[in-house]
């Protein structure tokens, strides 16, 4: 099934469909070199469009609706997932998952955020938006992780935490700065990716890490574009969004360049929507790489090195 297509995309949408109707019927004469020259077409505007996204268009490919989520990525690269519910003190908050899993070789932790697909499964996962229980969830599996020296794999894709009343009241803030300071000494490696969006503190909730990446088309920022503009320039419009966008350098590219992230992860062509199989194999790689590399450091090396990257963010001479 050809994805919905972005308001960028509207040519490249077109020759998918092209294509499709050829590839449904390829006896038809001429078919299959119709076939192959509208593959490099389609193959050559995605390049063209994708290797020069703007801000905006950028949190748009984020946000796609086949976007894979936490849940797709635990079915295409883990094994043996075992999923832990509550936080055994109000409830289970469906936003936030954790589970133990084994990733090639090694035995890990996995949380992460997931929206959800159906809107009945979007509702009960508050469109990837946690509470405190959410948070508490994945310290409680963070620091049983930790206990058995377990690797902790973070993947953040939530607009933000969840603003509500009930939320602030069960100590939203409170919780999302305890995991900070938790992750920050956790007594296991830890890796954090950005799989989609990265909304303020609700991703920095779960993002304190030995390593920090984004997937290539996703972003990280303290607030979400529409909440600048509309702090800026007192609406958000199709005007002010992409200039908050750009204003917040919170691509992956920018983000690396400033010391906030250290990798970027590339995705398929087109956006991991397009192959979610790629854009697992390449986060699965990824994270057996750093993995390999984190568990044969001693705690103590760890440790230092993971507070000396977070204490290094800002710095600059005047």
């Amino acid at each position: 099934m050809v994805p919905a297509p972005l308001p960028f995309e509207t040519d490249i949408h077109e020759v998918e469909e092209a294509l499709a109707r050829l590839e449904a019927a390829p006896e038809a004469p001429g078919a299959a070199e119709s076939i192959r020259r509208m593959r490099r077409e389609l193959n050559n505007l995605k390049r063209e469009r994708y290797t020069r996204l703007s801000a905006w268009e950028t949190v748009l490919v984020s946000r796609h609706p086949d976007r894979p989520q936490t849940l797709d990525y635990v079915e295409m690269i883990l094994d043996e997932f075992v999923e832990l519910h509550g936080d055994r003190a109000f409830g289970d908050d469906r936003a936030i998952r954790t589970g133990f899993a084994r990733l090639g070789d090694h035995k890990v932790l996995l949380v992460g955020h997931q929206k959800g697909r159906t809107t009945a499964e979007r509702t009960q996962c508050f469109f990837g938006c946690a509470h405190p229980e959410g948070y508490r969830k994945a310290l409680r599996a963070m620091r049983l992780a930790a206990k058995y020296r377990v690797p902790v794999v973070c993947l953040i894709d939530t607009p933000g935490a969840f603003p509500g009343i009930g939320a602030e009241e069960r100590g939203q803030a409170q919780l999302i700065a305890t995991s900070i300071l938790e992750m920050a000494r956790l007594p296991t490696p830890v890796v954090c990716v950005v799989i989609g969006e990265g909304g303020s503190g609700g991703a920095l909730g779960i993002g304190v890490g030995d390593r920090v990446a984004m997937l290539q088309h996703g972003y990280y920022s303290v607030i979400s574009p529409e909440g600048c503009a509309g702090i800026l320039w007192k609406e958000a419009t199709e005007q002010t969004k992409p200039l908050a966008a750009a204003a917040l350098r919170l691509t992956a590219a920018d983000l690396q360049k400033l010391g906030v992230i250290d990798h970027v992860i590339a995705e398929p062509l087109g956006g991991a929507h397009r192959s979610p199989r790629e854009a697992g194999s390449a986060l699965k790689t990824y994270l057996t790489r750093q993995l390999r590399e984190l568990t044969g450091l001693p705690l103590d090396q760890l440790l230092a090195r993971r507070y000396t990257r977070f204490r290094d963010i800002g710095q600059y001479v005047g």
